[in-house]
């Protein structure tokens, strides 16, 4: 007489007949989830692409600014995108006005008028953005912090260097970088531009100009 028994598993349970071989059951593997449709990786144009779809970036917004101590910058080696300008530089709004070429006469006694050096630079992140650099006044004289800014400016049109301000040396200290950070991607527009975007909305030509008035108390 045939004696059945049951054996459970962990998986599966099965009827066998003493003597007869047990054969393990098939388990099916877990489905593999559906791909998310939605994956930002996925979905992100690949630079290579960006440039078959003929898609560019639009330069929009260049500041005029200092480089932040902790940024890598590159100058433009082109002397065709350096200015020697006048402006009006307002420290407390963080803002800096281009000032129309007939009015620095009348501006020459103003505090916040001065002569700069406006550079194009670039750091490591691809911001553009436009390095005032204070030139010397009517005497001539030269502060050490526009000397080694101005240095450290033709330093890094050969290469990415650091600017950090050293209070006690009264000046600015270069750092280069340590490794091959590879050249920048200058934006392929003219340097008049550039200006355009830049100044767009601070751009002084007019003694009636709202800026002009306020420091005359008038506003």
């Amino acid at each position: 007489m045939n004696t059945t028994t049951t054996e459970l598993t962990p998986d599966t349970v099965s009827i066998h007949a003493v003597g007869e071989t047990i054969k393990p059951a098939t388990v099916s593997p877990p489905k593999a989830s559906a791909p998310d449709p939605f994956d930002p990786a996925k979905l992100r144009l690949s630079q290579g692409m960006t440039a078959a779809l003929g898609v560019k970036k639009l330069t929009t917004t260049v500041p005029t600014r200092k480089p932040s101590k902790e940024w890598f910058v590159r100058c433009h080696p082109d002397p065709a995108y350096r200015l020697e300008t006048c402006v009006v530089d307002l420290k407390e709004d963080s803002e800096t006005y281009l000032v129309a070429p007939d009015l620095w006469d009348h501006l020459a006694g103003e505090t916040t008028f001065s002569p700069r050096l406006l550079v194009t630079a670039i750091n490591k992140q691809g911001t553009l953005f436009l390095w005032p650099i204070r030139l010397p006044g009517p005497d001539g004289r030269h502060d050490e912090w526009s000397k080694s800014a101005m240095e450290a400016a033709n330093i890094a049109t050969g290469g990415w260097v650091r600017v950090q301000a050293n209070m006690n040396l009264g000046a600015y200290e270069v750092y280069e970088a340590a490794g091959n950070l590879g050249d920048p991607e200058w934006p392929k527009m003219p340097f008049n531009e550039l200006l355009r975007v830049a100044f767009r909305d601070r751009y002084i030509d007019s003694l009636d100009h709202p800026v002009l008035k306020r420091l005359r108390g008038e506003a």
